[in-house]
């Protein structure tokens, strides 16, 4: 890994080397992704069963698209019972986590007759990315199902790809049930994304779309914004580990390296105050990189976005992560609750030696669908909060609305909106005659 003396020039050179990662910069794959979704909005499910046949090489049609009953079953019996014990600890702490940040209505009523609120509604449906081929990714499963259940979401569909068999990896299939899924449907990609936001014979529309996906699959969320709400256009994964001399360089190593195996495009940093850790640190991801099944991923991602920052003290240090905005951020010093209180900008902040990002990633609780590509400087992780809708009520009595009307109407009248003063106006016509 690079070892950078930061200053100002290092510090712009490498925010600008990270925003290349951005979804928002693949123009040239913007127009086939609008193809796919202006042909599902057209065609419906014939579309769907031929961008199916085309990019999966599965034979998938009315009859089989959405997983029956029946195959969950036959899921559930594949996959390990060890396995299947680890899911269920991680869906109960992520539930609990998640219980806790459910929001209710409110009502403050006034003497006066003045009654304002709040009102808390579910939204009706959403949909669930998860992506398929090989890979099982129960955890992405989990974190985006079970805050729509704890929110109170009456329908919640999940696409995946399937396999050439036509099948949905059993591993997937099972985390989708013990979350509380509504309905499966073997389709990924862009058209997933186009049939979640439009509705086909096949597949109803949602309210929102969420979950992972490859360029396509964030472009296409982003096309079909507005029709539907997202989550996020989600980005590269990256990490961030803050340290001071204290910290141990073979867990520093060892974490960063835990991003870097995702994809080449992964980025890892570590911001030190020291030198000396930096130059271990940098030996050990190298023996562990030698190590490692991913290797040829993992050494990709580092020689392009891996560094390792020198600050002079903890107060640049601490700068230069709030400007990078990290998804992940470590945060291994010496008084490490004390300089998270100057964190202003992350999507998850681990604090300690033993609070490595993969625990967050599968098990602790708190959400892993986080902001990538410096947008945790205004968006949150996924949560509760991206499955409800809040309705302001208003109540105003006769005698509540009197005393404010003219103010009301002097209001109107200087935007010269005068039907909107006349609509309060006209119900105390006989009192002001």
């Amino acid at each position: 890994m690079r070892i950078v003396r930061l200053d100002e020039t290092s510090r712009k050179n490498i925010l600008a080397d990270l925003l290349k990662r951005d979804p928002n910069q693949y123009g040239t794959y913007a127009d086939a992704v609008q193809n796919i979704i202006d042909t599902v909005k057209r065609d419906r499910d014939k579309a769907v069963f031929a961008y199916t046949r085309e990019f999966d090489h599965a034979d998938i049609d009315l009859s089989n698209i959405r997983v029956t009953e029946e195959e969950m079953e036959e899921a559930l019996k594949e996959v390990k019972p060890e396995l299947l014990e680890v899911m269920k600890k991680s869906l109960k702490n992520i539930q609990e986590f998640h219980e806790k940040q459910k929001q209710y209505s409110w009502f403050d009523s006034k003497p006066n007759g003045t009654i304002l609120g709040q009102k808390v509604t579910a939204l009706e449906s959403a949909g669930v990315y998860v992506p398929g081929g090989k890979a099982a990714y129960p955890s992405s499963v989990l974190m985006n199902i079970i805050p729509a259940k704890v929110a109170g979401v009456d329908r919640i569909v999940m696409v995946t790809p399937p396999g050439r068999d036509g099948k949905v990896n059993p591993v997937t299939l099972t985390a989708a049930r013990l979350s509380g899924v509504t309905e499966v449907y073997k389709v990924g990609g862009a058209q997933a994304i186009a049939a979640l936001a439009f509705g086909t014979e096949s597949i109803p529309r949602v309210d929102k779309i969420v979950g992972p996906g490859n360029i396509f699959v964030a472009l296409a969320k982003k096309a079909v914004y507005g029709h539907v709400s997202i989550d996020s256009i989600a980005g590269p994964s990256e990490i961030l580990v803050l340290a001071d001399e204290s910290a141990n360089p073979r867990f520093v190593a060892a974490d960063l390296l835990s991003q870097a195996e995702h994809d080449e495009l992964a980025s890892s940093i570590l911001v030190t105050t020291s030198m000396e850790l930096a130059q271990k640190v940098s030996e050990e991801a190298e023996r562990f990189t030698n190590q490692l099944s991913r290797t040829e991923i993992i050494r990709k991602s580092l020689d392009q976005y891996g560094y390792i920052l020198v600050a002079d003290s903890m107060k640049e240090a601490i700068e230069t992560v709030n400007e990078i905005a990290p998804e992940h951020l470590e945060i291994v010093t010496k008084n490490p609750f004390e300089d998270m209180t100057k964190i202003r900008h992350a999507g998850a902040i681990f604090i300690g030696e033993y609070s490595s990002e993969p625990l967050g990633d599968y098990f602790a609780g708190p959400n892993h669908v986080l902001p990538t590509n410096g947008t945790a400087r205004f968006f949150s992780a996924l949560s509760v909060d991206d499955f409800v809708k809040k309705s302001s009520i208003v109540y105003y009595s006769k005698e509540a609305l009197y005393e404010v009307h003219q103010d009301i109407e002097a209001f109107a009248n200087a935007e010269y909106l005068t039907a909107h003063a006349n609509s309060v106006k006209v119900r105390f016509e006989e009192e002001e005659s």
